[in-house]
C-alpha cells in the first residue's frame, strides 16, 4: 500500500499547540481513555499525532485508489489539502466518527485490510434465513466484533424449521432421547474462528447439520492483551456460554418453525458475547411488524412457550437489552397500542420505512432514490440495505466562525466520509451494495448550544447551504475518484464520545443539565490517576469496589443552552422534523426524552409527526432520585464554579496504558442520558 506522509515540518507547528478539548477535561479525559493509542515506543498517542494518523490514513486511501486506476495523483495538491484536513480536524470543527479516529491510519487497515471497521454502523436482513441459513447472524457476530452496530429484522420468522442435530456433543441441556456421539471441534483463536463456531452451531439446527463437542483450549487466557484492537481478551467463556444458550433456546424448537423470538433471540446472545468478548457496548436495532409476539419481546413477564404472562419469566431480560426494538411503522396506522407501550419502557422506537425509501430530505420531492432498503442501522440515522454499511463524520456549526467557515469545513468532513468508500469489506454481499451506493453521513453536533447563540432561520440557511455544498462537492469529487455519486450525503447521528471531545452537545438532543458532575470509574492501577489528582480533580473510592476501583468527579459546564427539562415533546419533535426537512437525506437519530405527566400525548404526537420523520424513539426521564456515585449529577452554578477554581489542566505525556475504543455509535446505547 502507497503511503502518504504530511511533512513534518508541518506537523511540528502543532506539537505545542493546546487542543482545544471541551468540559473542563472531560473532553481530554475522554480522548486519552478512548482514541489515543499505544505508539511502537509504548508511548501515549497525542493529539496532534493522531489527527496525523488519521489524516495520513485517509489520503493514503486517495492514492492508492489514484493510483491503481491510474487517474493522475498530483502531491502537492495532496499536501494543499490534507493540511487543511488535518487543522480543521486538529481544532475540531469536524471529527470521524470514533470508528475511524480509533481505526484510520493503522495496521487494521494498512496491513489488515479491514475496511469494515471505518464504519460505524451496518443492517442485515433475515429475509433469506431460507437460502442464506446461517448468514445473517454470521454477519452480526463478525461485524459487532468489529465494533460495527448491525441492525437486523424478523422477516424471516416462519421460513425455516428447526432441525434435530445429526449428532450431539455432551450438553447437558439436551434432551436424552437425542443421540449422542462424540465429535470434536478445535475452535480457532480468532474472529473468525469464534465466527465459524456459530455457524456450526447454527447449521446444526437449520440443517440437521453434526453438532461437535467444542474444544476451547486455543483461545488466548483471559487478560490476555489484544494489540491491534486493543484491550484484553476475554477467555473461552463468553462464547461457551453463547453455544449453550442457542442450544437450549433451540432444542425445544426441533420441528417447529423459527419464530420472531427466535431470531432477535439468538441476535441478542450475539451481542451479549461480543460484549462479554471485550467490546464495551453492543448497539443492535430490531425491526419488525407489529404483532403480539413482538411487541412482548421487552416485556419479560411475558412467556412465548406458554403464551401467557408469568410473574417470574425474567430470563429474557439477561441477553434482551443488547437491541433497540423497533416497529416497522406505516403511515395512518393506529398508534394507540404502540403509544401504551411506549409510555411503559420506551419502546418500541418507530422506522417509516417506506418514507426513508421514497424521500431524501423530506422537503424535496419524491425520488425513490433508495427503494432496495430495507432497514436502518441501530440508531436509525442511515437507510440501509442488507449487508450494507455506513460511514459517518460529524461537523460541529458552533466550533465554525460563520456560515462560509461551516461550508469549508463540509468539504473536509465530505471528503473523509468519501474516501472510506473507496475501501473494500471482506464480505462480498457488503461490496455489491457498498460500491454501488457510496452512502455516507454527514452528521452535525451542537444544535441546541447553536440556537442559544443564533436563530432557528440562521440554522436554516446554514443547513441548507451545507447541504447543497455537500451536493456539489460530491458532484466534483465523484468524478475526480471515477466513482458513483453517493446515493445519500447526509444524517444526524446521536453522537456521544466525539461530541464530548469537542464539548458540543449531542447531535439534535439537549442536554440532562447545564451544569453537572460527570464521574468516572478509573482502575486504581490506571496510570492517569495520579495527573488527576495533582490537577484538583476529585477522587474517591468507589463503593462497589473499593479495594480495586476509584471514582474522579469532573464539573461540566455545558453552555448556555436549554435543558432536557426546559423542553417538552413537542419542542423536541419539531427540532428534529426541522432537521429531517433541512439538512438529513438519510434520518435523524433523535430520542425524545419524556416526563410521566407526557405520556399520554404520545399518541397524538406519533399522528402528527409520522409525516414529518423517517424515525424516532422515545425515553421515559428516569426520577431525580439521587444516590451517592452516580454517573451524572445536576450542581449549581455555585458549586461548580467552586469545584473548577481548584482544577488545573492534565499532563498525560507520562500516560501508557492501552486505550480502548468506543464501538457502534459514539453513544452508549443511541440515546443521551
Amino acid at each position: 500500500m502507497e503511503s502518504f506522509k504530511l511533512k513534518k515540518e508541518f506537523i511540528n507547528k502543532y506539537i505545542t499547540i493546546k487542543p482545544p478539548f471541551g468540559f473542563n477535561g472531560l473532553g481530554k479525559l475522554t480522548y486519552l481513555r478512548t482514541y489515543s493509542r499505544l505508539k511502537e515506543n509504548g508511548e501515549k498517542e497525542q493529539w496532534y499525532e493522531t489527527i496525523e494518523r488519521v489524516v495520513n490514513g485517509v489520503y493514503s486511501i486517495q492514492k492508492n485508489h489514484i493510483l491503481k486506476y491510474n487517474l493522475g495523483w498530483n502531491e502537492e495538491q495532496a499536501y494543499n489539502s490534507a493540511e487543511e484536513m488535518y487543522d480543521r480536524m486538529f481544532n475540531m470543527k469536524f471529527l470521524p466518527s470514533g470508528r475511524s479516529l480509533w481505526a484510520m491510519g493503522t495496521s487494521i487497515i494498512n496491513d489488515k485490510g479491514l475496511y469494515a471497521a471505518l464504519n460505524a454502523c451496518s443492517f442485515v436482513s433475515t429475509k433469506d434465513i431460507d437460502t442464506e441459513f446461517t448468514k445473517p447472524f454470521e454477519y452480526m457476530m463478525d461485524m459487532e466484533m468489529l465494533g460495527v452496530g448491525v441492525g437486523f429484522d424478523t422477516r424471516g420468522a416462519g421460513k425455516l424449521i428447526i432441525q434435530q442435530p445429526k449428532a450431539l456433543g455432551e450438553f447437558e441441556c439436551l434432551s436424552s432421547e437425542i443421540p449422542r456421539t462424540r465429535k470434536t471441534y478445535m475452535v480457532k483463536d480468532s474472529r473468525e474462528g469464534w465466527t465459524e463456531s456459530l455457524k456450526i452451531v447454527l447449521n446444526a439446527f437449520f440443517k440437521g447439520d453434526f453438532l461437535p463437542i467444542f474444544d476451547y483450549s486455543q483461545i488466548r487466557p483471559e487478560g490476555t492483551p489484544i494489540k491491534t484492537f486493543g484491550g484484553k481478551c476475554p477467555g473461552y467463556k463468553p462464547l461457551e456460554n453463547l453455544h449453550k444458550s442457542i442450544i437450549e433456546k433451540l432444542t425445544p424448537r426441533i420441528g417447529k418453525p423459527i419464530s420472531i423470538t427466535n431470531i432477535v433471540d439468538i441476535m441478542n446472545m450475539i451481542g451479549v458475547c461480543v460484549v462479554a468478548g471485550n467490546i464495551r457496548k453492543s448497539a443492535q436495532v430490531v425491526l419488525g411488524e407489529v404483532s403480539d409476539e413482538y411487541l412482548k419481546l421487552k416485556d419479560y413477564k411475558w412467556n412465548e412457550t406458554t403464551r401467557k404472562y408469568e410473574g417470574s419469566n425474567f430470563q429474557r431480560a439477561e441477553y434482551g437489552w443488547t437491541s433497540n426494538n423497533s416497529i416497522l411503522a406505516k403511515l395512518g396506522m393506529d398508534y394507540g397500542k404502540i403509544a401504551e407501550q411506549i409510555g411503559r419502557n420506551g419502546e418500541p422506537g418507530l422506522f417509516w420505512l417506506e418514507t426513508a425509501k421514497k424521500f431524501s430530505r423530506l422537503s424535496d420531492p419524491i425520488n425513490n432514490l433508495d427503494s432496495r432498503a430495507v432497514g436502518a442501522n441501530p440508531c436509525l440515522e442511515q437507510t440501509l440495505e442488507s449487508y450494507e454499511m455506513c460511514c459517518l463524520v460529524e461537523t460541529f456549526p458552533t466550533r465554525n466562525n460563520n456560515i462560509e467557515d461551516f461550508c469549508r469545513t463540509l468539504k473536509f468532513a465530505y471528503l473523509f466520509a468519501k474516501s472510506v468508500t473507496l475501501g473494500t469489506s471482506h464480505w462480498p454481499e457488503t461490496n455489491r451494495v457498498q460500491l454501488r451506493n457510496r452512502r455516507i453521513g454527514t452528521s452535525v453536533s451542537g444544535i441546541a448550544q447553536f440556537l442559544e447563540q443564533r436563530s432557528i432561520d440562521e440554522l436554516r440557511q446554514w443547513l441548507r447551504l451545507g447541504y447543497n455544498t455537500i451536493k456539489m462537492y460530491d458532484d466534483i469529487y465523484s468524478e475526480w475518484l471515477a466513482i458513483p455519486k453517493s446515493i445519500k450525503v447526509t444524517s444526524v447521528k446521536p453522537s456521544g464520545t466525539v461530541s464530548l471531545l469537542a464539548g458540543v452537545t449531542p447531535g439534535v438532543h439537549y442536554p440532562e443539565s447545564k451544569y453537572y458532575i460527570r464521574r468516572i470509574r478509573f482502575s486504581k492501577n490506571s496510570d492517569l490517576l495520579k495527573s488527576l489528582k495533582d490537577s484538583g480533580y476529585v477522587i474517591e473510592d468507589a463503593l462497589e469496589a473499593p479495594e480495586s476501583t476509584v471514582v474522579v468527579e469532573i464539573p461540566v459546564f455545558i453552555g448556555n443552552c436549554k435543558t432536557i427539562n426546559q423542553v417538552g415533546i413537542w419542542e423536541q419533535l419539531e427540532l428534529a422534523s426541522f432537521l429531517q426537512e433541512h439538512w438529513a437525506d438519510n434520518q435523524v437519530s433523535c430520542t425524545v426524552t419524556f416526563k410521566e405527566w407526557e405520556k399520554d400525548q404520545i399518541h397524538t404526537v406519533l399522528d402528527y409527526f409520522q409525516y414529518k420523520l423517517k424515525g424516532i424513539s422515545f425515553l421515559p426521564k428516569t426520577s431525580s432520585t439521587s444516590y451517592a456515585q452516580m454517573p451524572y449529577e445536576e450542581i449549581t452554578k455555585e458549586k461548580y464554579e467552586e469545584l473548577v477554581s481548584n482544577i488545573t489542566d492534565f499532563d498525560n505525556k507520562e500516560i501508557t496504558e492501552d486505550s480502548k475504543p468506543e464501538l457502534f455509535c459514539d453513544n452508549e446505547s443511541c440515546i443521551y442520558v
